[in-house]
Parts: structure tokens; C-alpha cells; sequence
């Protein structure tokens, strides 16, 4: 595993993946990274600048598909499990498990927004050897 970014004093240790997928703090941060990643991808296909918010919907549907659920609680709502991908998507960046442009790689290479964010998601997931 590379080092994580020094520079933020804020950045919690964890015990396991769940601490990850469950804290509420990370989930707000990684929401604006999510969704600053979605609308340089769609400022990328659309040939203009777009500002865009990525569906809970989506990133729940998505963090189903890449396997990560069963590294959380039962009875979660989507919304909690569209906070889980926002925090495990965050923590990757802060960890250096993957960096912006290759989010933006990997959500670009697909027309659905549920399969592109499956794809990030399980990258990010096959890199933290950590837990």
C-alpha cells in the first residue's frame, strides 16, 4: 500500500473495511469527490463544463453489484449504502489506492452510470489489502 496523503490531519484509523463503509464523515466528503469525478466525466462526453450530482440510487445499485454489501450491517437503506460508497471511494483517494484520473478512467469507459461506478467500486475494492 502506498502512504496516505500526509497533509490531512483529519484522516481516521480503522480497525476493518466496515469502519470504512460506515462512517458518516468520510460519506459527506466522499459525496463531493464522487460527484466532482461524475461531472468531469460527463464535462468530458458532453464537450462542456457540467456540474452534476451522482443518484443515491446509483451508487447503491452499484456498491451491491461490486460485492461490498455483505461487508455491511443488515437492513441499510439505499441512501446508507450510497454513503458507503462515498466513503470507501474517498478513503481510496485519501489512501492513495487510486487517484482522480483513474476514477475518472474508469467511470468514463461506460454508458451506464450504475456499471461505471460498479467498475470503480471493485477497483477500489480489489486494491485495499489493508483489512
Amino acid at each position: 500500500m502506498r502512504e496516505p496523503k500526509k497533509v490531512f490531519s483529519f484522516m481516521k484509523t480503522y480497525r476493518n473495511l466496515t469502519g470504512v463503509l460506515t462512517d458518516h464523515e468520510l460519506a459527506s466528503l466522499g459525496d463531493s469527490y464522487l460527484n466532482f469525478a461524475y461531472s468531469l466525466v460527463l464535462s468530458i462526453k458532453r464537450g462542456e463544463a457540467v456540474g452534476a450530482k451522482v443518484k443515491g440510487n446509483i451508487l447503491a445499485e452499484a456498491l451491491k453489484k461490486s460485492g461490498l454489501r455483505r461487508y455491511l450491517p443488515s437492513r441499510m437503506s439505499r441512501h446508507m449504502l450510497a454513503d458507503a460508497a462515498e466513503a470507501i471511494a474517498v478513503y481510496a483517494w485519501l489512501h492513495n489506492h487510486i487517484t482522480l484520473e483513474e476514477s475518472i478512467a474508469i467511470l468514463e469507459k461506460s454508458s451506464d452510470p450504475v456499471e461505471g461506478f460498479n467498475e470503480l467500486l471493485t477497483t477500489i475494492k480489489n486494491r485495499i489489502k489493508s483489512f
